[in-house]
């Protein structure tokens, strides 16, 4: 038999340490990459095939697997052709292999989804929802801080107190790959923050809690889910039909700011986008409004 369990084992996790420490990728998409490594792999294993001498043939058949058998959708397939290009360029870099099986390997490109978003009425409904309790003041909080500096919701729970500076108007994320941006925040924004903080104070007060920004019931801090979890009861809520979710307002901060007359590079910086191309979606929301605004104001539409 020639496939190596123990080998292919360790290679794949010098794989995700190669991602890790040396390419800088956050961990979500190394956990991703590194699933999909393993499947091709369990693949090779099933059809008795060495990762390391197998040619573009076989990755055809991989190809043709995953899309008439498995019946995956475009952009799955499209993920994880990218994982076993990306794996079998380490396999090259660090001498596994002399040839790249992968480089005649070319999938159908997923389409490109235009992001949905909030529209800037369903946004000041949102923002002016009478929060009381401690629960909806945090959530109105972390709704006011997505949309007023694009942050990711890993971005959000990792916040510590230090990495707001309220008196000059500007947030400190750490996005993917441990990569430092600052965003600047309006005045609104950090009045919210300051009486959200006022909030917390009160709601802790003689009890020792987490350095991060925002905190659950008990003083640590929130979960992803947690999250997901109060922006969409907040949005029933408030009567905003459209599900909330975390990316939901990156996506609106984005849209809005192409609206308001922002230029892409500005907004690739405030984003933490690498690739410029990654920001340029937006351009087509930006387009898909004054298509709407045309049809409705052009007297021959």
């Amino acid at each position: 038999m020639l496939y190596n369990r123990c080998m292919d084992s360790y290679l794949l996790d010098d794989f995700k340490s190669h991602m890790s420490f040396e390419r800088q990728l956050s961990q979500n998409t190394i956990d991703a990459y590194g699933s999909d490594v393993e499947s091709f792999l369990e693949y090779c294993e099933a059809a008795e095939k060495d990762p390391l001498k197998i040619g573009p043939e076989f990755l055809d058949q991989y190809h043709t697997q995953l899309r008439e058998i498995e019946h995956l959708a475009p952009a799955s397939v499209f993920r994880k052709l990218e994982a076993i290009k990306c794996f079998y360029k380490f396999l090259l870099i660090e001498d596994h292999i002399q040839e790249d099986p992968t480089r005649f390997l070319k999938a159908a490109k997923r389409t490109q989804k235009i992001p949905q978003q909030l529209s800037h009425e369903e946004m000041e409904r949102l923002l002016s929802y009478p929060a009381e309790k401690f629960e909806d003041i945090r959530t109105l909080t972390m709704i006011d801080l997505l949309y007023a500096a694009g942050l990711r919701v890993s971005e959000l729970i990792n916040l510590r107190l230090e990495n707001v500076n309220l008196q000059e108007g500007w947030v400190l994320a750490f996005g993917k790959g441990s990569k430092q941006r600052f965003v600047p925040l309006h005045h609104e924004v950090c009045a919210r923050i300051k009486n959200y903080l006022d909030a917390r104070e009160v709601r802790f007060a003689g009890h020792e809690v987490a350095s991060e920004l925002f905190l659950n019931n008990r003083g640590t801090k929130l979960s992803r889910v947690a999250v997901w979890q109060a922006l969409a009861a907040l949005g029933r809520k408030a009567n905003i039909s459209t599900p909330l979710h975390p990316h939901l307002f990156r996506h609106t901060f984005a849209s809005h700011l192409l609206q308001g007359g922002a230029d892409l590079r500005s907004l690739q910086e405030m984003l933490g986008h690498a690739d410029l191309a990654t920001t340029q979606i937006y351009t087509h929301l930006d387009v898909q409004d004054l298509k709407e605004k045309h049809k409705k104001f052009h007297p021959h539409s």
